[in-house]
């Protein structure tokens, strides 16, 4: 894995985000028993955590297992989401991030697969929002790249199949980028509310 600037993903993030009205916070997402304010959480959380996994600031927020519990907004996420994404970016734009060891969802690992764990976790939970609340989605080509090769190596772990993570959904081979990588990542491309 090569260190990539995310700044263009979690940007994309943020502007689906702004557009979520409150009465798109109930509806349905491609991940089973999360509604759109559940995925809010979910993206919040993992960029506090992931930025401080970059930061090898190590604590709460890096050791939490992410399916411990059913994630949530808070008061105030309009504003303190886009600045986590923000903060999120810049963290990862410093090349140690990339290096040694960190942790992350209570899992230690080197700097370059966490890096690519998040380019994974921004474009699919991207396209995750996008679908919900019926937005067009174009992920940052550098992100999608990394998702995807993170997401074909992780599809021959036995270990796989829970949580955010199903079985592999068969995509054709021909059929774009995006597509293929949703697909790896347990999710079918056609889904839709």
């Amino acid at each position: 894995m090569t260190m990539i600037d995310l700044g263009p993903q979690t940007r994309m993030v943020a502007g689906l985000a702004e557009t979520v009205t409150d009465e798109q916070l109930t509806a349905a997402t491609p991940c089973p028993d999360l509604a759109v304010r559940n995925l809010l959480g979910h993206i919040h959380m993992l960029s506090v955590a992931f930025r401080d996994a970059a930061r090898k600031e190590l604590g709460p927020t890096t050791h939490t297992n992410p399916a411990a519990a059913v994630p949530d907004i808070g008061p105030g996420w309009r504003e303190t989401l886009p600045k986590a994404l923000d903060e999120l970016a810049d963290a990862w734009r410093d090349p140690a991030a990339w290096t040694g060891m960190t942790r992350a969802g209570g899992v230690e690992l080197p700097g370059e697969v966490a890096g690519a764990v998040v380019a994974d976790e921004l474009v699919i939970h991207g396209w995750d929002l996008a679908q919900a609340i019926g937005r067009l989605y174009a992920p940052d080509p550098a992100a999608l790249d990394a998702a995807h090769g993170f997401l074909l190596m992780a599809a021959g772990d036995p270990n796989r199949g829970g949580g955010l993570f199903g079985p592999v959904v068969p995509v054709a081979e021909d059929a774009p980028l995006l597509e293929r990588a949703v697909g790896l990542s347990g999710r079918d491309p056609g889904w839709r509310p």
